[in-house]
């Protein structure tokens, strides 16, 4: 069994408790405009380009054995569908301009990565987190590596959107001790517009969760012109409260994912959009705790 992961990230303190091995499966169905991952998003592996490092003497195009690479137009063009891996483009290049993103991974292989911290995870009450782009694209593989996580003793995380059919979701939820799920938006039709996809069966899915007892953690991206103003705040926190959530992060928008974009030749829509500082969000925040809920930022 194999899945497209992207990056483990190892002694992560952000996505559950403790010290925590965070494990990115490549592929997601939305289409959120302000994804700091975009590199995420597709399921087939791609290369991120960094023009401004490149020396255009057409190495890479020259040394992949499955003619992969191409350049047009001073643009480097990438088709995943040939693409063996081997990685022979990233180590010709003389420029340092290209990162392979997205790795076939055996089960056995992933495991090998997240055992290696067992003494982390015991110390801090830590342990795995799986992550994205979106989990739930790849379900049979998240669910047995949760399995083996849960056979080892190690506390499990799952950060998802809930985007899934209920039979995909009660799969992998079988063995989380923790969902962290992402609600971009509490009204359906802004969902849709924003995301490219409805929020039906994400709430479905947050309503089955709580039912089988399972701790959640709301996590949402406050994000300029979307979702911020005070009156989305409390919009934000009836949602929640209909829904039984009583925990809940929020995210301000940052752009840590600008770059990405540029290596990637994606149009980057939120460019000139500004950060939000934590000063920018003590009202909204408040919203949250004058409402009873456990927040944080």
């Amino acid at each position: 069994m194999k899945a497209n992961i992207f990056n483990i990230q190892r002694f992560s303190i952000h996505d559950g408790p403790g010290i925590r091995t965070v494990v990115f499966f490549k592929g997601c169905p939305l289409r959120c405009p302000w994804c700091s991952n975009p590199e995420s998003q597709h399921r087939p592996t791609q290369i991120l380009w960094d023009k401004k490092k490149c020396f255009y003497g057409h190495l890479c195009e020259v040394k992949c054995p499955a003619g992969c690479l191409n350049f047009e137009n001073n643009n480097l063009v990438f088709s995943a569908d040939n693409c063996t891996g081997c990685k022979s483009c990233i180590t010709q290049c003389p420029g340092k301009a290209l990162t392979f993103v997205g790795n076939m991974m055996e089960l056995d292989e992933v495991m090998e990565e997240v055992l290696k911290d067992m003494d982390f995870y015991q110390e801090s009450k830590g342990g795995v987190t799986l992550s994205g782009g979106e989990v739930l694209v790849q379900p049979d593989f998240a669910a047995a590596l949760l399995k083996k996580c849960k056979e080892n003793g190690i506390h499990t995380a799952l950060e998802t959107t809930a985007f899934s059919t209920p039979l995909v979701f009660s799969k992998v939820l079988a063995n989380t001790d923790l969902l962290l799920l992402d609600i971009k938006h509490y009204n359906d039709r802004e969902h849709i517009k924003y995301t490219g996809v409805s929020n039906q069966s994400i709430l479905e899915n947050l309503d089955f969760a709580v039912t089988m007892k399972v701790p959640v953690v709301a996590r949402i991206p406050v994000i300029p012109s979307v979702n911020n103003t005070i009156q989305d705040a409390k919009e934000f926190v009836k949602l929640l409260k209909e829904h039984r959530v009583d925990t809940v992060n929020l995210l301000p928008f940052h752009q840590f994912g600008e770059k990405k974009y540029e290596e990637l030749q994606v149009p980057y829509q939120l460019k000139d959009v500004k950060a939000l500082r934590p000063e920018d969000m003590t009202e909204y925040y408040n919203v949250f705790k004058n409402a009873g809920l456990n927040v944080s930022m």
